[in-house]
């Protein structure tokens, strides 16, 4: 499939950062938690932190530096732009890899893995483990169009992702994910389209079959369970109201700042692998503040939103027989035992478990996330 890739420069207005200045400066505070800890949300002390951080300290431009340092550009996939990044490796025989992020998080998680999977001979590796890199921001997403209808779930993604990389010329690659973004590239291979030689994943989904599994489950495998339904019972809210009514949601999000920061703040605190109460144990304010900044300055609140509307109930389920790898990070969400990853993927041909690390692998622990994606990918080149 051929296709214009227009380049694209991120250019955020001036007015756009005095806007959010001012709203900062105006922003109306909750009372204070009635518990001492993080169960009702984020801490007002804590948000008041952060917030006094963005307004007095944090710099945009150097984020908008960053981004615009690798070559962005733009490409209309059924009807709607995607933004992504593409990075060439100066080895010739690098295989083509697609990175796709999830909620609530965006192309800045993979920008500090790019240069030591594109350039490996530089960054401790040899140049068989070079890749060409592609990182799409998600439909609604970042620099992505929003849709203006319905059917851009994960399944439509997966198809419009094959379609992205045969327009870039690669007719065989392979692709890697979490979050949405395991949902994404779990469907590429579940469609087998002609050109995928394989994926990987750091976050899976598996729970034993009643039938057969939840008999006989080891001690390891129940507290990985009870983990499991501690989730479904205590922390999806967000996810539920998400699915239901994105775009209530969204009037919350898009109109405030602090609003749409909290509500992703709280999942740096939630998924991530700390030794302490504060998100900044594993990520610097600046990092998480980036990342929040690419939701706040494209008002993608709703849109973002609506890739649970449109999939949460939806995640593929039918056999993956595609070469697949997964690497567990402790602090995910989930970590599944391998038996029960084995009833929906039946050719795991690397499993790697890591000591440190949570749900934004490749943001948090950005050398252990290229030494797997090395490891996995090495027997699929």
């Amino acid at each position: 499939m051929a296709f214009e890739a227009r380049p694209f420069t991120v250019e955020i207005p001036q007015s756009e950062l005095d806007d959010l200045a001012k709203r900062l400066d105006l922003v109306r505070w909750p009372e204070k938690e009635t518990v001492t800890d993080w169960t009702q949300g984020v801490p007002l002390a804590e948000a008041r932190r952060v917030v006094d951080y963005w307004r007095n300290s944090y710099d945009w431009r150097r984020c908008e530096a960053q981004i615009n340092s690798h070559d962005n550009f733009l490409a209309e996939i059924d009807g709607l732009d995607i933004h992504f990044i593409h990075v060439r490796s100066k080895h010739e025989d690098a295989l083509p890899l697609i990175l796709t992020h999830g909620w609530p998080g965006s192309v800045i998680e993979f920008l500090n893995v790019i240069a030591p999977l594109t350039d490996p001979t530089a960054h401790g590796g040899t140049a068989d483990q070079a890749f060409h890199v592609v990182i799409p921001s998600l439909p609604g997403y970042g620099f992505s169009g929003k849709p203006t209808g319905t059917g851009w779930g994960v399944q439509h993604t997966s198809e419009a992702w094959h379609k992205l990389m045969l327009g870039l010329g690669y007719d065989r690659y392979v692709a890697q994910g979490g979050d949405w973004g395991s949902a994404v590239t779990t469907a590429m291979a579940i469609n087998r389209p002609e050109g995928l030689a394989g994926i990987h994943l750091n976050m899976i989904v598996g729970a034993p079959r009643t039938d057969t599994q939840m008999a006989d489950l080891t001690d390891d495998e129940k507290a990985k369970l009870q983990k499991m339904q501690h989730w479904s019972a205590k922390e999806r809210g967000y996810s539920e109201e998400q699915s239901t009514k994105p775009q209530t949601l969204g009037y919350s999000l898009v109109d405030s700042p602090v609003g749409q920061a909290m509500w992703i703040y709280e999942k740096f605190h939630g998924w991530t692998d700390r030794t302490t109460d504060s998100p900044a144990d594993s990520f610097s304010l600046d990092e998480i503040l980036d990342n929040i900044m690419v939701y706040w300055l494209t008002a993608t609140g709703a849109s973002s939103a609506r890739m649970y509307w449109e999939s949460l109930n939806k995640w593929p389920s039918d056999m993956n027989d595609l070469p697949t790898a997964y690497s567990a990070f402790p602090g995910e969400i989930f970590v599944p035992a391998r038996r029960w990853v084995e009833n929906r993927h039946s050719n795991i041909v690397y499993w790697g478990e890591l000591d440190k690390g949570g749900h934004f692998a490749a943001f948090e622990q950005p050398e252990a996330f290229v030494a797997e994606l090395r490891k996995a990918f090495a027997t699929m080149r």
